[in-house]
């Protein structure tokens, strides 16, 4: 059944005339009456209509890229390159489409605030980057607003994220684990048996399934985890400095460091240099994702590329309607280990 603006001012309690007011923005409303309008919105997924010429037509000629954060390279990559697909003709009337990229900031609420005035808005595609939310009813949330995205014609597509069940979105993901379990393993081999975990934030996806592969390498080598050796934060430089000074704290014998992301793998450095570690000789140090200031660090890091850039551009081209999707919805691309300075070699 449709919403209407009726049923939203309803909902609001108060006239029509002022809900009109309030999504036009054409005219003065108290802050609290905004508030109740704007809730009311919310809660009853209400689209607004949008320009005759978007309305004739099935969708706009907009594209929305969501990310995390803006600033960190993994998210900045994936955007470039889904942005350097959408750009050129091939909007409606032979016009330009307009890529718009929406900073979650790594908020649920946001995330699910851009999926709503991207509807609205009528988006010819929408790709959401990156890990998700482990929060059933976040993940409900998120499946319903896709669905309510493809069937009003836009085109759904997850890039690094794993699939949306119960949705028609099409998902390229990053294997993780694998990723994680291969990386670990490396330093295994060179003899390291106390290994520090950095782990990301506990409710992303990807700090799950990263942290998996690295205990499955673990359980393989019959290595038994000791609680004390995985810390969780945030993925950037001041997390891997403060989690590698408690994970130091914790248990000075370490012998190697795992980051979660090679942003926190530069700031695990800094913080051992300062705590007068040597790496490699003393702690070796892996991270993750190959990020373009790895190779330059010193030591360089050891890492695992993902193909960012690559899966960014396919998602924007299946966004598009240029590339046809994987079979079956789903692609998983495999992260190559790059082997550097900074683990060293096999321990005496």
């Amino acid at each position: 059944m449709t919403v209407t603006l009726a049923d939203v001012a309803a909902r609001a309690q108060v006239s029509p005339a002022t809900v009109s007011r309030v999504l036009n923005g054409n005219y003065p409303v108290a802050a609290s009456t905004r508030e109740r309008v704007l809730r009311a919105v919310d809660e009853l997924d209400y689209v607004l209509n949008g320009p005759a010429s978007a309305l004739a037509a099935a969708t706009s000629d907009l594209v929305g890229i969501l990310v995390n954060d803006i600033a960190d390279p993994f998210f900045g990559i994936m955007a470039s390159a889904i942005q350097s697909e959408v750009s050129g003709p091939g909007g409606r009337a032979g016009g330009e489409r307009l890529a718009v990229v929406c900073n979650t900031g790594g908020s649920p609420e946001r995330e699910l605030t851009y999926l709503t005035l991207l509807q609205r808005q009528r988006a010819a595609a929408v790709v959401l980057t990156g890990g998700a939310v482990e929060n059933p009813a976040h993940l409900a949330a998120v499946s319903a607003k896709l669905r309510r995205l493809a069937d009003a014609g836009t085109r759904v597509v997850l890039c690094g994220r794993p699939p949306a069940p119960d949705t028609s979105a099409i998902a390229l993901t990053f294997d993780n684990r694998g990723g994680g379990q291969e990386l670990t393993e490396h330093l295994i081999g060179l003899g390291h048996r106390r290994l520090g975990y950095i782990a990301g934030p506990e409710e992303r996806t990807t700090t799950r399934h990263r942290l998996e592969g690295h205990r499955a390498a673990l359980a393989v080598h019959g290595i038994e985890e000791d609680p004390r050796w995985t810390v969780y934060g945030r993925y950037d430089r001041r997390s891997g400095y403060e989690a590698t000074l408690e994970l130091l704290r914790r248990d000075p014998s370490l012998t190697a460091v795992v980051a979660a992301n090679d942003s926190v793998a530069i700031g695990a450095c800094a913080a051992l240099r300062e705590s007068g570690r040597r790496i490699p000789d003393d702690v070796s140090v892996a991270g993750f994702d190959d990020l373009p200031f790895s190779v330059d660090a010193w030591p360089s890091l050891t890492t695992v590329r993902l193909p960012l850039a690559e899966a960014g551009a396919r998602a924007g081209r299946i966004a598009m309607g240029r590339e046809e999707p994987p079979p079956g919805g789903i692609a998983t691309a495999r992260g190559e280990l790059m082997v550097r300075g900074s683990s060293g070699v096999p321990r005496k």
